[in-house]
C-alpha cells in the first residue's frame, strides 16, 4: 500500500513510518520540520511542506497517491495552547481541514488514521473508556476534539472512513536506537528524568504532589510504548482497508504507573540512585489516568506488548547516544 504520513518527522509519526516501511509499504512523509526533525524522517520519501498550505498538501497527495493517510501533524503542548490558542486552532483544526478537503478532492478513496489524545476526556480520572463524555479543559484537547468531530461528520456526509486513536502517555524509543523523543522544551516525565540524570541536574527535579489518593501518593499515568502506538496505527489502517467503519479507540497498557514507580524504573535502567524531592500539587492534575483499551483489542487485535521497564530502557538507550539530549 501507498501511505502518506503527515507529520512523519515527529516522534510518533516517525515510528509509524518505520513500521510501515518494514512491512513493505511505500511510505511518503509530509512535514514542515517546524517541530519535527529531518534525522527522524529516514523511512519514506520526505516531502517538505505544511498542512497550512493547500498547495503543499495537494502536491504531497499528487506525489504519494496514497491508499491511506496517517495524520500526526499538530501542535501538542498544553501550556503553549493556553498561551497561544490561535496557533492551535490554526495548525490543528485549519491544517486538518485543509488535509481532509484535499483528500476528499484528490484521493476520495483514501482511508484516514488520526493521532488523537486522552486529553479529550478532560478532568475525568480513573480508568477511562471510549464511552465517556468528551470535556477537554485546554485548547490543545479542544482542537483535537474538533478534528475528531470533523472526521465523524466527513464520514457521514462524504463516506470518508477514518479511525481516531486516543493515546495515553506516549513514551519510549525505537528498539534499534534509530528514533526517539526529541522535544524542546521537553515536558514528558520519563525523558525529563533521564535527561536530568544524564546532565547531573536531578537535584533540580521536583515531583508535583506526594499526597494523592494513590498507592504511594504520587500521580498515576498509563505509559504506552511508541512502538506499540506504531503497531496500532498499522492495524487501524488494515482495519479500514478491510472495510471497517469509522471509529475511535483508546491506546494504553491498562496498567498505571506512579511517578515514584517511573523513578524506580529510571534507576534500574541507568544504575543510578535518584534522590527526588516533592513539591506541591500542580493545578488540574487528576490522581490517576489509565486507559481501558479492550475495544482496540477486540476490534483491531491490538494490545500493548511493552512494560514500563522496556519503555524506560529504550528511552535511556536513545538519550545516551544522542548528543543533543
Amino acid at each position: 500500500m501507498r501511505v502518506l504520513v503527515v507529520g512523519g518527522a515527529g516522534y510518533v509519526g516517525s515510528h509509524a513510518a518505520k513500521r510501515l516501511a518494514r512491512e513493505g509499504h511505500s511510505v511518503f512523509v509530509l512535514d514542515d520540520l517546524s517541530t519535527g526533525h529531518r534525522e527522524l524522517a529516514r523511512y519514506g520519501e520526505l516531502i517538505e511542506g505544511t498542512v497550512l498550505s493547500e498547495a503543499d498538501v495537494a502536491a504531497a497527495l499528487e506525489k504519494a497517491l496514497p491508499d491511506c493517510v496517517m495524520h500526526f501533524a499538530a501542535r501538542a503542548l498544553v501550556g503553549e495552547s493556553m498561551e497561544n490558542p490561535a496557533l492551535y486552532y490554526q495548525v490543528n483544526v485549519q491544517g486538518s481541514m485543509n488535509l481532509f478537503d484535499a483528500v476528499r478532492r484528490l484521493r476520495p478513496g483514501a482511508k484516514l488514521v488520526f493521532s488523537s489524545t486522552c486529553s479529550l476526556y478532560g478532568d475525568a480520572g480513573g480508568r477511562l473508556d471510549e464511552s465517556l463524555p468528551l470535556r477537554p479543559v485546554n485548547p490543545y484537547g479542544t482542537t483535537k476534539k474538533l478534528v475528531e468531530d470533523l472526521l465523524r461528520d466527513y464520514s457521514r456526509a462524504y463516506g470518508m472512513r477514518s479511525v481516531c486513536l486516543r493515546y495515553f502517555n506516549a513514551a519510549g524509543a525505537d528498539s534499534e536506537g534509530e528514533l526517539g523523543e526529541i522535544h524542546e522544551p521537553e515536558t514528558h516525565l520519563i525523558p525529563r528524568l533521564l535527561r536530568a540524570h544524564k546532565h547531573g541536574a536531578i537535584g533540580d527535579f521536583r515531583i508535583h504532589g506526594g499526597d494523592y489518593p494513590t498507592r504511594d501518593g504520587t500521580c498515576v499515568r498509563d505509559y504506552i510504548h511508541v512502538e506499540d502506538l506504531a503497531d496500532a496505527h498499522v492495524r487501524a489502517m488494515d482495519y479500514l482497508l478491510r472495510g471497517g467503519g469509522t471509529d475511535v479507540f483508546n491506546l494504553g497498557t491498562e496498567k498505571g504507573s506512579s511517578v515514584l514507580e517511573v523513578a524506580r524504573a529510571v534507576e534500574r535502567a541507568t544504575g543510578a540512585r535518584l534522590d527526588l524531592s516533592t513539591g506541591p500539587r500542580r493545578a488540574g492534575d487528576p490522581a490517576e489516568l489509565v486507559a481501558v483499551s479492550e475495544k482496540a483489542g477486540r476490534v483491531l487485535g491490538w494490545r500493548a506488548r511493552h512494560d514500563l521497564d522496556s519503555v524506560v530502557r529504550s528511552a535511556w538507550a536513545f538519550i545516551e547516544k544522542h548528543p543533543r539530549l
